[in-house]
C-alpha cells in the first residue's frame, strides 16, 4: 500500500494581507470600483478586522452585531453608522467627478 500525503492549507483572509494604511486605501478603492455598494460594507469589514476596531465602535454606539451586520454585504446600513465606522478606522472620504470611458 503506498504512502497518502496529506496538505494542510490555510484558509484564505485578505486581513492577512492588509498591514499598510496604504494597503487598505487601495483594497477601498477596488471594492468602490467594483459598483456595489455591497463590496466597499465588506472592505470595511475586514479594515476593521485588520486594525481590531470593534471595541472602539461600542464605545461610539454600534454594537458587536452591529458592526457585523452593516459590514456583511448582506445588510444595508446607513450613512451615519458607514460615517462612523469610517472615522474610527482613521479613514476620510473624498468623492471626485466620474471618468466617462467615452470622454477624452
Amino acid at each position: 500500500m503506498g504512502l497518502i500525503m496529506t496538505t494542510k492549507l490555510k484558509t484564505f483572509d485578505v486581513v492577512d494581507f492588509l498591514n499598510t494604511d496604504e494597503e487598505m486605501q487601495e483594497y477601498l478603492n477596488a471594492a468602490i470600483e467594483e459598483g456595489d455598494p455591497k463590496f466597499l460594507f465588506i472592505a470595511l469589514g475586514d479594515i476593521a478586522r485588520a486594525k481590531n476596531i470593534s471595541q472602539l465602535l461600542r464605545e461610539k454606539g454600534i454594537s458587536r452585531e452591529g458592526i457585523y451586520k452593516a459590514l456583511s454585504g448582506e445588510d444595508n446600513p446607513t450613512f451615519n453608522t458607514i460615517f462612523k465606522i469610517v472615522q474610527e478606522l482613521g479613514l476620510q472620504m473624498q468623492f471626485s467627478s466620474r471618468k466617462h470611458a467615452d470622454c477624452c
